[in-house]
């Protein structure tokens, strides 16, 4: 076997002598340096409300002594269950100034695992949104003894909800202040760049969540790395639009914060259009399905708008996608396509940066792989969007792209002071300060995710290219193996058919099987309208099983894979009526497919595939 290949990165060197080394640092920096009047601002009865940075830390400062006053010592666990609002952020450094640990818990969760979190953490308090979720979480508290307080960020109506609100644990923090004044000094030397400051429970793909144990330094070496290599800085602002219990979102709002920005709150993911729109903001971070949604509306909208309109989009996106590979690559652009880029961004390119607020400069993607197309269209656009690749295990940033060297289908190059390596089996492997201390209560399972010599095993199958690139090819327990014994990678081959309009989402299988085949949820106003033009009746159920519906998803697909092997290429299709979803099981909060789920679930459809001939492709 051939021995690890990797990439030479220097010793981790701090940026200047303040630089923090926690995140109580953190929080009294921006409020120090970048002393705004608007550093978090939320929408309230229609209104975009500020809270400046000396806002935050005084709430901080008294949250962290509302959580001293209810007994809470250094290193006990605070679990956190909301939507994203200033208030959790607020929490979040509440918690950090009374050397405490947060425990984030994501707000789509079955009860279920909000009690299997909540037990294994051993949380004393629980932080809720607001009496609703109160209800959906009432009757598993009492198989959770050791939480002993739940506080609710809006104020509970009924009497008898047990509990206090935000408001009244700042109250009896400021009480503990006022008779202790050097009480939140006290309580921030006792933390330090090795103790633990987070608890972030892994959504997990297969099994129960494992909570993955992230400290100050792990947390604050990567936000000042990788804010650096994102360029953000006080001239920017960003609208956060992700889950703040998704690390990767809560890791953008440190960096946010650290480099001076400004940051607005949406409403909710339904809500993110028009938000663009009234903050006009210059960052957005998010995952792949947030911006192939938002292309989705648009193409959706230019439909509505009839075929000369469908048509001047097609030929706009081809525009772009060819203008970006050669400018991508440092080529020379032809004088006719640059007018014709010019025509494209009069006649289109120009709506789309306003419907994306106006002042949009960059677009971060992460959490899954950005397809090529989206990273083509996007740029081409003028709409610069680059990926970045990491896990909740390396806090999470390992690799990020820069506008300057923005390639298509790869994950950028390692952020400061990190490693990267390939294995001999092609699993991507690194190491840095970012790297998690291990999973909590399970010894065995860390042993099992690092090698001899101390490097993460991501679980990625990846390579590194002459040019020092990551490419993120798939995930190693993903790779399934045909009863013909061919291995084939899904991810890559999802991507590629969700090249199709037709298409909103896909799950390729085959595991043990004689050959790939697909099961498709399609983009269902894209196929209704189809149906009409082509004067196919039924409902959405029945137009799963149209003959003529399934012959256009594998001509479809058919002219999306042909560079495929023969071997990798679809066989057959069975369409899904409903989308594959959070609260049905089949993702997981960060979005990522459940694969054994969706098998189990749809096992008759899967095993109808095969039962009959397969198609003349292959």
């Amino acid at each position: 076997m051939s021995p690890p290949v990797a990439v030479a990165v220097r010793q981790r060197v701090p940026l200047s002598a303040d630089e923090p080394t926690t995140l109580v640092d953190v929080f009294e920096y921006v409020a120090r340096t970048h002393p705004r009047a608007d550093t978090l601002n939320y929408k309230r009865a229609g209104r975009w409300l500020p809270i400046s940075a000396a806002e935050m830390l005084r709430r901080a400062h008294n949250i962290a002594g509302g959580l001293h006053a209810l007994g809470l010592k250094a290193g006990d666990r605070v679990a956190i269950l909301s939507e994203s609002r200033p208030e959790w952020t607020l929490t979040d450094a509440g918690c950090m100034f009374a050397a405490a640990i947060d425990v984030p818990i994501y707000p789509t969760l079955m009860p279920p695992q909000v009690r299997y979190i909540l037990q294994d953490s051993g949380a004393r308090v629980l932080v809720l949104a607001n009496e609703e979720k109160y209800q959906q979480v009432r009757d598993i508290l009492s198989d959770c003894p050791e939480i002993e307080q739940v506080v609710f960020f809006e104020p509970p109506q009924d009497q008898q909800t047990t509990g206090i609100s935000l408001a009244e644990l700042e109250a009896r923090g400021r009480a503990a202040i006022t008779e202790q004044p050097d009480l939140i000094s006290s309580l921030t030397r006792q933390t330090k760049p090795a103790d633990l400051a987070t608890l972030i429970y892994t959504s997990g793909t297969t099994g129960q969540p494992k909570g993955v144990m992230l400290t100050h330094e792990n947390l604050v070496s990567n936000l000042v790395d990788s804010s650096g290599h994102f360029s953000f800085s006080v001239n920017d602002s960003a609208l956060s639009v992700l889950p703040l219990s998704h690390i990767f979102e809560r890791q953008a709002m440190y960096m946010y914060l650290f480099r001076g920005m400004s940051v607005y709150y949406a409403e909710s993911l339904e809500t993110i259009g028009p938000n663009l729109r009234e903050v006009h903001p210059t960052i957005l971070v998010g995952v792949p399905r947030i911006f192939e949604k938002i292309y989705a509306r648009i193409r959706e909208r230019t439909a509505e708008k009839g075929r000369a309109s469908v048509l001047l989009l097609n030929w706009a996106v081809s525009v772009a996608k060819e203008y970006a590979r050669l400018t991508i690559y440092g080529r020379q652009v032809p004088l006719w396509l640059k007018w014709q880029h010019q025509l494209a961004s009069s006649l289109m390119f120009s709506k789309w940066k306003a419907a994306l607020g106006g002042c949009m400069r960059l677009l971060v993607s992460g959490g899954a792989a950005l397809s090529e197309e989206m990273t083509l269209i996007y740029s081409g656009a003028g709409i610069p969007i680059i990926q970045g690749y990491g896990l909740t295990e390396t806090s999470p940033v390992i690799t990020a792209s820069l506008i300057a060297e923005n390639r298509p289908g790869v994950v950028g190059k390692p952020i400061r002071n990190v490693q990267v390596r390939i294995a001999a089996d092609g699993e991507v492997e690194t190491r840095g300060p970012n790297v998690m201390r291990g999973y909590y209560n399970q010894p065995e399972e860390t042993r099992a995710v690092f090698t001899e010599d101390g490097w993460f095993k991501t679980g990625d199958i990846g390579a590194i290219d002459a040019d020092g690139f990551l490419r993120i090819t798939d995930r190693k327990k993903e790779l399934f193996k045909t009863s013909g014994g061919k291995y084939i990678a899904p991810q890559p081959i999802e991507q590629m058919i969700k090249g199709s309009s037709f298409v909103n989402q896909v799950v390729l299988i085959g595991n043990g099987r004689k050959f790939p085949a697909a099961l498709i949820v399609p983009n269902w106003e894209r196929l209704d309208s189809y149906a009409q033009l082509k004067g196919i009746q039924g409902s959405h159920a029945e137009l799963c099983k149209h003959p003529k519906v399934v012959d256009l998803f594998e001509r479809q697909i058919a002219g999306l894979t042909t560079e495929l092997a023969q071997y990798e290429r679809v066989k057959k299709v069975a369409l899904l009526e409903n989308e594959l979803s959070i609260e049905g099981g089949e993702l997981t909060p960060t979005l990522k497919v459940k694969r054994r789920v969706v098998d189990e679930k749809y096992r008759a459809a899967i095993d109808s595939l095969y039962a009959g001939p397969r198609n003349s492709g292959g």
